[in-house]
């Protein structure tokens, strides 16, 4: 399989228009028996690293997952992550925020949910929110309650922006490996989705008035998503920017990004001392030379 993540990654200082980046590539496989393959592999490759990754507890993973709605994030973090033990993952799903979460930091809520060093962290949608949403709907920040003095829209976004960047350069310098997906899905493809979730009874709870209504906004998300990629794509924090039309293409995209992630961490299960390994010897010697009949 010919993927590499640089094809899709935004480099960092560069300012991207996403009118020029695909939502729609050549796929990777040529058929549906193909794909279930290629995914299998992938997949029982990366529980493989997960089980090294959480055995020598040096690293934390986190994963972003951005995009318009329908743009399948859900599924793409469902069969992607499909073999991973769910002792090493832990996956969150930031809605509105809560009373509490608005009486902190805009960061708060999601630093909270940070993964520990030897598992996987995965966020549907995350912090970035408030640089997103909350910039297309001004009204929002408005009501989260700043003194008034902070909420100054020519500088606010910009320093939102610096917050996320020094957070995620520390944790970096903490050990934490970071992965931003976006998910670049077309127009039409979108409304063709849509049109699905309604036409097809049990997809009618996935659709909601709020997604057509959202929708109208969607030149403006274009720009905000293009100023956000363009403000904190890094080399220690990258963005890929996904072609998402194709589901089942983007999967596999992805999954060959997080499995070149773990690669490049060049992990190792820990070494067992000599005294350990005489430890163990005793122990089996124990165990062969037991009576079976033993209670």
């Amino acid at each position: 399989m010919n993927i590499t993540g640089k094809d899709f990654r935004v480099p960092e200082g560069e300012n991207i228009n996403l009118g020029k980046w695909p939502t729609r590539v050549e796929p990777v496989y040529s058929s549906k028996k193909e794909y279930r393959k290629l995914l299998e592999k992938q997949v029982e490759e990366l529980s493989d690293l997960q089980r090294m990754h959480y055995a020598s507890n040096r690293h934390a993973l986190l994963l972003i997952f951005h995009g318009m709605d329908s743009a399948g994030k859900d599924g793409a973090i469902r069969h992607v992550m499909s073999g991973v033990n769910p002792q090493g993952c832990q996956v969150f799903s930031f809605q509105h925020p809560s009373a509490e979460e608005l009486d902190h930091d805009f960061l708060w809520r999601s630093t909270c949910r940070l993964p520990e060093r030897g598992r996987i962290g995965i966020f549907n949608r995350s912090y970035y929110e408030e640089v997103l949403i909350v910039r297309v709907h001004p009204e929002i920040l408005h009501g989260q309650g700043l003194p008034d003095g902070l909420v100054d829209e020519e500088t606010i976004w910009r320093e939102r922006y610096q917050s996320i960047i020094d957070l995620e350069a520390h944790l970096h310098r903490n050990g934490t490996r970071i992965v931003k997906f976006f998910l670049h899905l077309s127009k039409e493809e979108q409304r063709k989705r849509f049109l699905d979730r309604i036409d097809e009874p049990e997809k009618n709870w996935k659709f909601s008035v709020a997604d057509i209504e959202e929708r109208q906004f969607w030149t403006q998300y274009m720009e905000v998503y293009e100023a956000c990629l363009s403000a904190t794509s890094a080399d220690i924090a990258p963005w890929y920017v996904v072609p998402a039309d194709d589901k089942k293409n983007a999967r596999l995209i992805i999954s060959q990004i997080i499995l070149a992630t773990f690669k490049a961490l060049k992990m190792s299960y820990p070494v067992v001392s000599e005294t350990r390994q005489q430890e163990l010897r005793s122990i089996r010697q124990r165990l062969t030379e037991e009576d079976p009949g033993d209670d």
